[in-house]
């Protein structure tokens, strides 16, 4: 075979696994197996099928799974936005943070009292299990959507204890001996890590927010490209500095979220795309590096049942109770809080943590690396697969949002600054309110879209949560007329 045909033949490969990795997220709305571990499974049973499938070096896969994760927080962070992080910036702080710090030390003390696991290995298997995975969360939602402050929850959660976790274990394997004295000299680089990520990510945010507003392009694809480029210097920049990469460019993700820029739109949908397509490529290469059976693998390096015992713990025991004592300063209904804590789902994070712990060089690294397999597994497919039911069981409020592939655009050469565009919060007051009842004389509702269809504007028309309302106003009413349409920010 010619270098031409073999190559030719690597590609088409490489297409139909991503092609089953796009169409799998449709097989997952029909089977109860949620669409991150059939990338998972199916890579780790292929690499055994094939072992020429699983010599990719582990730096490679390191480099790669990084650039994903850095591309799924960035997208994370534009999701969530300034708006909603601010209405529950203490409350992700702390659940993000306490959070990570309960469930590492729990799952520390677990692995070595109850399963007998060296001091040292449990501490770094415990914390490179802490963190959630914000992909695996929205992927097993799919087009369901959480209304109220447990979906901001989550994601903001999900989303900012994936740097502290990763901080916190990069901080422990730069410790060389673990003693009493190193505690202070750990906790202090931590901190650094945390307060340089967060300033480094506002300072960069600001920055690229200004860069999308001032600086022209000559043609529209640059725009999302621009933002491609500059989001790894942020994380490279951030890194160099001794921060925590991951968390400014979620930081920086956040910031520039929900700001009027050129080609908004078009940026959200080129990162969204990426972020998709970047939770595939992690689940897989990652896949790819673990062995099922064999002296290191699943099976026969007694991984399995050490695994299913920490899994079924984090699960039922220290989620629940650990981390849910973390949440009780937090202001959240009974059922919010049941499935905040129930959704605290693992995935690529955990895994990539694993592969530092390899690269370390630290005896029995190998088995704790399937360890985090098997628990990551186990949360995907168990605690996953039952987060549709648990959520109905809960009566929470759950929003099916299908795709809408028609768009309605209009393009201007200056920014508009007399045209808003808001969704209607439950709550707030303008749910259930008519148009001519909006307390501003000034304000013209255009366009209302309900469920993904153009609704008939008169006077009478009564607005519902979940409506996008495209609206002319003066530039200086804008914030007036947000709180409008925004629920109040509640106290944590």
């Amino acid at each position: 075979m010619t270098d031409v045909s073999a190559f030719a033949a690597a590609l088409l490969i490489v297409s139909l696994i991503g092609l089953a990795g796009v169409l799998s997220s449709r097989l997952g709305e029909w089977l109860p197996i949620p669409a991150p571990a059939l990338f998972l499974g199916g890579a780790a049973a292929a690499s055994d099928i094939w072992p020429a499938l699983g010599r990719i070096p582990m730096t490679s896969v390191q480099h790669v799974v990084t650039v994903a994760l850095v591309v799924i927080l960035f997208d994370g962070g534009m999701q969530i936005g300034w708006r909603r992080f601010r209405a529950n910036a203490a409350a992700i702080t702390w659940i993000g943070v306490a959070g990570t710090l309960v469930t590492a030390v729990a799952l520390t003390l677990a692995a070595h009292l109850i399963f007998g696991l060296d001091w040292r290995i449990a501490l770094l298997l415990g914390t490179a299990l802490s963190p959630t995975d914000p992909a695996v969360v929205f992927s097993v939602l799919g087009r369901r959507q959480i209304d109220g402050r447990a979906g901001t929850l989550l994601q903001g959660e999900s989303g900012a204890n994936d740097p502290v976790g990763i901080a916190l274990l990069v901080v422990l394997l730069e410790t060389t001996r673990f003693h009493w004295d190193a505690i202070g000299s750990v906790a202090g680089e931590f901190t650094v890590q945390l307060l340089v990520g967060a300033v480094a990510g506002i300072v960069c945010g600001r920055a690229l927010l200004w860069f999308m507003r001032t600086v022209p392009l000559p043609a529209a694809g640059l725009y999302s490209v621009r933002v491609l480029v500059c989001v790894p210097a942020i994380y490279a920049v951030t890194t160099l500095i001794h921060g925590s990469g991951f968390l400014a460019v979620l930081v920086a993700g956040i910031v520039i979220g929900d700001q009027r820029a050129p080609y908004r739109a078009e940026i959200e949908r080129f990162h969204s795309a990426l972020a998709s397509l970047g939770e595939i490529v992690a689940f897989v290469m990652l896949g790819l590096t673990i062995q099922v059976t064999g002296p290191h693998g699943v099976v026969e390096g007694g991984a399995l049942p050490i695994g299913l015992g920490l899994a079924i713990l984090l699960a039922l025991v220290i989620r629940p109770l650990l981390v849910g004592l973390t949440t009780l300063p937090i202001r959240l209904p009974r059922g919010d809080r049941i499935f905040v804590l129930w959704t605290g789902l693992k995935g690529a994070v955990p895994i990539l943590l694993g592969t530092f712990i390899l690269n370390a060089g630290i005896p029995d690294a190998h088995r704790a690396y399937a360890i985090i397999f098997v628990v990551v597994a186990f949360s995907v497919v168990v605690q996953g697969g039952t987060l549709p039911a648990v959520a109905r069981w809960l009566r929470l409020p759950l929003r099916t949002v299908n795709p809408r592939p028609w768009a309605m655009n209009a393009r201007f050469e200056e920014e508009p600054d007399s045209l808003h565009r808001f969704t209607v919060a439950s709550g707030s007051p303008a749910d259930g309110t008519t148009v001519a009842g909006l307390p501003f004389a000034d304000l013209w509702v255009s366009v209302i879209i309900r469920r993904g269809l153009l609704v008939v504007v008169s006077p009478d028309t009564r607005l519902r949560s979940g409506d996008e309302v495209l609206i002319l106003a003066d530039p200086g009413s804008a914030a007036a007329i947000e709180n409008l349409f925004t629920t109040k920010p509640q106290a944590p």
